[in-house]
């Protein structure tokens, strides 16, 4: 996407479709002359004019509330108007329609949060915890991203930034003047110092990879054998009956897909077929998308008759997903055995029993789903974090390691070192970020946002 910065721009910033209200939202130097033109009235900034929205004719579209809000005091930092008018598609276009027959164009996804970051209303973090918040899966989630969008990511990074300059100032000073007898002590204060600011990058990464989890959740793939229980395990986790459950073998072809929250954690969740040899052209198609998914999925969950040999059902989901597909054996119809839920690790075999029929052990599932994300309940100060800010953290935390060592064998590397932990944390807040970058990040944005 090619963005310009000098232009005006337009979009719904309200989801499409049927809806009490719709919000058109303009951007740009051209915003408050479009929002005169359209309604009519010269607005007072931030309050909410009643007027009457005309096309170019002087018809009327419809009778709304227009807000203006001038340079630098929005969200930005340029001129912007809303037009709030009645909701459904056809209000929305004949406003925007009219919008850009007077010099508005329409916005690309994440332009207006991209202008905010250009125009120093929010940096990076904040930018994209706009966007993970609009996305969010849970409550959790949502309070994660609101965190981010607050600058409690930001400032915990800008802490590390300012504690980094201070000591590459006192080592670049001793490199510069080695002769003037400067108070430096390299092996000692220095050293620890470091490990300061190496502890404090280690638990701001564990936070960052707890906000991961919550943005990303996990990706599991239901396989197995036939009537195994697969289709009545996704409907028992889903809460409703999403797949259709019959004692007909191949009952399941399509991979089905369901989004869940389970116990806070954001799933995604594939019921697939069951794996069997198929002579049906329609259920072979639906076996090869099987395999598709598992092979996409974080992890297999492996369903099985829990009255069938551990040993043999083991070996049939490696025989079937191969060496390098992680899965966990689900032990099924606990409810037509002994009726005893349990979750158990046998070397490095994940096993766990439950009763589809009866519910018995699916929070096991849940708690072990968990576990293999890395979630855990709510903890206060997490914020959402993207994986890209994982590469950077864990980027900068290599670079402070590689500075311990080198201060006692060579200063000139230590500085260097240190540099390049201020650069990777640099791009966490966009400091250093490229055009490419910004292009891939605010594409992912709903246009409108």
């Amino acid at each position: 996407m090619q963005y310009r910065r000098d232009d005006t721009i337009a979009a719904l910033a309200t989801a499409p479709g049927h809806g009490a209200v719709a919000i058109v939202r303009v951007s740009g130097p051209a915003a408050g002359a479009i929002g005169r033109a359209l309604g009519g009235i010269e607005p007072r900034a931030r309050y909410a004019e009643l007027c009457t929205f005309r096309d170019g004719e002087g018809q009327r579209i419809d009778r709304g509330l227009l807000l203006s809000f001038p340079a630098p005091n929005s969200y930005t930092g340029e001129d912007v108007v809303e037009l709030h008018c009645h909701g459904g598609r056809v209000v929305g276009d004949l406003l925007l329609a009219r919008a850009y027959a007077l010099g508005a164009r329409p916005a690309e996804p994440g332009e207006f949060t991209l202008r905010a970051f250009l125009n120093d209303k929010l940096d990076l973090l904040q930018a994209e915890a706009v966007a993970d918040l609009v996305a969010s899966g849970s409550g959790v989630a949502a309070r994660a991203a609101l965190r981010s969008l607050d600058g409690q990511f930001s400032v915990a990074v800008g802490e590390l930034q300012a504690g980094l300059t201070e000591l590459r100032v006192r080592i670049e000073a001793w490199l510069d003047f080695p002769d003037e007898e400067l108070p430096f002590g390299a092996g000692g204060e220095c050293a620890a110092t470091i490990d300061t600011l190496g502890a404090r990058l280690h638990a701001l990464t564990a936070q960052a990879r707890q906000g991961s989890v919550l943005r990303d959740g996990l990706s599991v793939a239901i396989a197995g054998p036939p009537n195994a229980g697969k289709s009545s395990l996704l409907n028992r986790l889903a809460g409703y009956d999403a797949a259709i459950v019959t004692d007909v073998p191949g009952t399941t072809r399509d991979p089905l897909r369901e989004h869940l929250t389970l116990g806070g954690l954001p799933i995604t969740i594939v019921d697939t077929a069951g794996l069997r040899e198929a002579a049906d052209p329609v259920e072979r198609e639906g076996l090869r998308r099987t395999h598709v998914e598992v092979g996409r999925a974080d992890r297999v969950l492996w369903v099985a008759d829990v009255r069938e040999p551990l040993d043999a059902t083991a070996a049939a989901a490696r025989a079937a997903l191969g060496a390098q597909v992680a899965f966990t054996v689900v032990r099924n119809k606990i409810d037509l055995a002994d009726g005893r839920a349990a979750a158990t690790e046998l070397g490095d075999l994940h096993v766990v029993r439950i009763s589809a029929l009866t519910g018995a052990g699916l929070d096991l599932v849940t708690t072990h789903l968990q576990t293999l994300a890395g979630f855990s309940p709510e903890v206060a100060g997490t914020f959402s974090a993207r994986r890209r800010h994982l590469d950077a953290l864990t980027r900068a935390q290599r670079h402070l390691v590689a500075a311990r060592a080198e201060l006692d064998q060579a200063l000139e590397l230590a500085a260097e070192e240190l540099r390049g932990a201020q650069a990777a944390l640099g791009e966490l807040t966009g400091e250093l970020t490229s055009d490419d970058l910004l292009g891939e990040i605010f594409s992912t944005f709903c246009i409108g946002k």
